[in-house]
């Protein structure tokens, strides 16, 4: 039978086993434990910020993040229609509104230009994605953000350790937010994390996510808050990744060399970006198609699952899901149906990377004769 190449896989090593253990023997199974604290610790020293807190999921990362920078109701929040729905999603839990806009050809993460043009007097934040591991133009986005006096809060979910002119992302805003799920570059199972230098943000997400429980009168709680924390078990496998990602991020960056390699001369596609001030972590394989429709998409995922090679579309508009509203963004809705991601995970060789470029060919020239 066929090798079946999934898209990802976490790289678990005897490291990570070991640190989990330990974290079960300790009786620190839970919410409080060394290795939540040294995770923190870590992760924020890693980003170049001078707190980082644990959370869930990076969902309600981003959800705290909203709420400790003061986001509410009657806001607008301007987000790129090329993401994840999580990114949105965290802006209506707080009855805020996503306001979804272009995104930029080159980098396909939002565009400034976009931003500026979406702005209105109800207009609070932004949320910059660094998409598939890279990093948005931060400086052009923060120049209008400046203008306009509005928040930065940086999506930083899929590019643990790309760089943006020499600075981590997570750094760059007035917070950013981390995913650890098991696709991401570094994964603790579920889990996720703030980063940020406003101790005033940390202090508030850090109480939201404990219930908002007084840090004075315990079980004492003067507002509503959230079951958002992470266990000490989770931090232990997020640790051992920690200890390992210069190692993780090399290993995907060798990838996407053979994948330069086995497809980069094709005409009509594109692989991923990577802008002259940008670093990017490569967290999917990214390959457009000229003239691809969602339809033939379809069929090319499909024959190539024949062939033993899992792979995944790229995110549609959110602007197009039904509870959200539609939005003029045709940069977006061009890319997001030629769009395809090819497994990436650490693990893979030159030998299966050379496999999968040979049945992406041959998968694609079927779909093109029919």
């Amino acid at each position: 039978m066929t090798k079946f190449f999934p898209i990802s896989q976490p790289s678990i090593t005897e490291k990570e086993i070991s640190y989990v253990l330990d974290a079960v023997k300790s009786g620190w199974v839970s919410s409080l434990g060394p290795y939540i604290v040294d995770f923190e610790k870590r992760f924020a020293e890693f980003c170049g910020t001078r707190f980082a807190l644990t959370t869930s999921n990076g969902t309600t990362a981003l959800h705290l993040a909203l709420l400790a920078c003061g986001i509410d109701s009657d806001s607008e929040v301007i987000v790129p229609d090329l993401t994840f729905v999580a990114t949105a999603n965290a802006v209506a839990y707080i009855g805020a509104r996503p306001v979804m806009v272009d995104i930029d050809d080159e980098t396909l993460c939002v565009s400034a230009a976009a931003i500026e043009r979406a702005i209105t007097p109800r207009t609070r934040a932004i949320i910059p994605v660094h998409l598939y591991g890279h990093p948005a133009d931060m400086d052009a986005i923060d120049a209008v953000a400046k203008r306009h006096g509005l928040i930065v809060i940086e999506d930083a979910a899929e590019a643990h350790g790309a760089e943006y002119r020499g600075r981590r992302v997570g750094s760059l805003g007035r917070c950013g937010v981390f995913s650890f799920y098991g696709n991401k570059i570094i994964t603790s199972g579920e889990g996720g994390m703030i980063t940020t230098d406003d101790e005033a943000v940390y202090l508030k997400a850090k109480r939201l996510r404990d219930h908002a429980m007084s840090p004075t009168k315990r079980y004492w709680h003067d507002e509503i808050g959230y079951n958002y924390r992470m266990t000490n078990m989770q931090a232990a496998l997020g640790v051992a990744q920690l200890e390992r990602i210069d190692e993780l991020m090399s290993s995907r960056r060798e990838i996407m060399a053979w994948y330069e390699e086995g497809l980069g001369h094709f005409e009509g596609l594109r692989l991923n970006r990577n802008a002259a001030w940008a670093r990017n972590v490569y967290w999917m394989v990214c390959l457009e198609v000229d003239g691809m429709t969602d339809a033939s998409r379809s069929r090319l995922m499909a024959a190539l699952r024949e062939r033993g090679v899992d792979s995944r579309p790229y995110f549609y508009p959110v602007s197009d899901m039904p509870m959200y509203l539609a939005a003029d963004t045709p940069v977006t809705h061009r890319i997001s149906q030629s769009g395809i991601n090819l497994p990436s995970y650490v693990g893979l060789t030159q030998q299966d990377v050379q496999f999968i470029c040979r049945q992406f060919e041959s998968a694609l020239a079927g779909i093109q004769d029919t």
